[in-house]
């Protein structure tokens, strides 16, 4: 059974791969996502704000971009809800402030620097 501490380990080793700072979710923190996160849809998406008073920052989504068609497109959860619901997540939110990310589960993986979210 994959423990918080191999989750951890996990993301100490993307943020290795990329020459990145890691900078823990905060577990008691919730985070974000909209329900597409737990479809079909591809490409996963992330992108991870500063930290706020009740949230870790990260916003976690499926598709080609941000769903905006739903009243409240993005619902708060806590972070070890998604061991069970959606794992492959988990190894990136270790990723620095102001990061984004792209996945599918064939592989492919995009980790980028978006500027504009620490500019908001």
């Amino acid at each position: 059974m994959t423990t918080w501490n191999d989750i951890e380990l996990q993301q100490k080793e993307v943020c290795k791969r990329f020459n990145l700072l890691w900078t823990p979710v905060d577990k008691t923190l919730m985070i974000a996502i909209n329900n597409s996160l737990f479809s079909d849809t591809k490409p996963i998406n992330g992108l991870r704000h500063p930290r706020g008073k009740n949230i870790d920052g990260w916003y976690l989504w499926s598709g080609e971009e941000i769903p905006q068609n739903e009243n409240d497109f993005f619902k708060p959860i806590h972070t070890e809800h998604l061991f069970e619901s959606k794992p492959i997540v988990l190894k990136y939110l270790g990723l620095p402030y102001g990061y984004r990310f792209q996945i599918d589960d064939k592989g492919y993986e995009d980790i980028w620097l978006d500027q504009s979210i620490l500019d908001l």
